[in-house]
């Protein structure tokens, strides 16, 4: 069983701005609730017991939103309002299954998941991406499914425009394994249109098995100066690891533009 996901913070926000300047925009309310609890409430529905936050010391504020347990307590006293009562307890049930790990200088989503090394305890874990939120169907909880079916890796998929390949990881596919998977030949980090091998991208849901630590160890920077956890997957995949592509049926939002960012709050407030 998977029990543990981490969850990357530390990056900046920059198409956010001037919003994520002062504020984390994980913690931007989407629809009246943080966004980083719609993808806390999709971890604990799936079984997970055990979240790894990564953030950096410019992303404090939201350790201090799980950690602001003085304030909560002196405005119940005063005012013994259920709705705060309320939030509080949610906040401390959240708190009870997060730790916190730093990555101080922006070197990459490969970068931030080998700092979390020391607290992956068993062979598989759980990586979702906060800008992307999946709505209706809990694609963590289906991609665990596939994962006991398939034994290997999973990571969520859903076409793209052929014109926008160049913002995802793209996936050439080995062959298919029933109506909504198939096995992964290669994964390539941002193609050029002109040469991508599809339009079937990577959307941030990852179950990875724990040996991917291994290849980031050594694995070198990659597009952007950064180190790319899809340049390790790669490798893995090289090496016979089984990588299964999941064509999940929940409706995706993307948060990480301000577009995206007022969209989503509009289409959840439908569903």
């Amino acid at each position: 069983m998977i029990k543990q996901a981490i969850i990357p913070l530390a990056g900046l926000g920059t198409r956010l701005l001037p919003l994520s300047s002062v504020f984390a925009k994980e913690l931007l309310p989407i629809n009246g609730k943080p966004g980083i609890e719609y993808i806390l409430d999709e971890c604990i529905d799936a079984g997970i017991k055990d979240i790894i936050f990564i953030i950096s010391k410019k992303k404090e504020i939201i350790r201090k939103y799980f950690y602001n347990d003085k304030l909560y307590k002196s405005i119940i006293k005063k005012k013994k309002d259920p709705r705060i009562i309320k939030e509080y307890k949610k906040i401390l049930f959240y708190k009870k299954r997060i730790k916190f790990v730093y990555q101080n200088k922006p070197l990459g989503t490969g970068n931030a998941v080998f700092k979390t090394k020391k607290f992956i305890k068993n062979k598989f874990f759980l990586m979702l991406f906060p800008d992307d939120l999946i709505m209706k169907k809990n694609c963590s909880k289906e991609m665990m499914k596939v994962h006991k079916k398939y034994k290997g890796s999973v990571m969520a998929s859903m076409k793209v425009k052929k014109n926008n390949v160049d913002r995802w990881g793209i996936y050439s596919i080995s062959k298919n394994l029933d109506k909504n998977n198939f096995k992964i030949l290669d994964v390539i980090e941002k193609p050029n249109p002109k040469y991508s091998p599809s339009n079937n991208a990577v959307i941030g849901r990852y179950i990875l098995n724990r040996d991917i630590f291994k290849y980031l160890k050594n694995q070198k920077k990659g597009k952007g100066g950064e180190i790319h956890i899809t340049d390790a997957i790669r490798k893995m995949i090289t090496k016979n690891n089984s990588f299964i592509g999941h064509k999940f049926s929940g409706k995706y939002l993307d948060c990480g533009t301000m577009s995206g960012y007022i969209n989503s709050g509009i289409k959840i407030s439908k569903l």
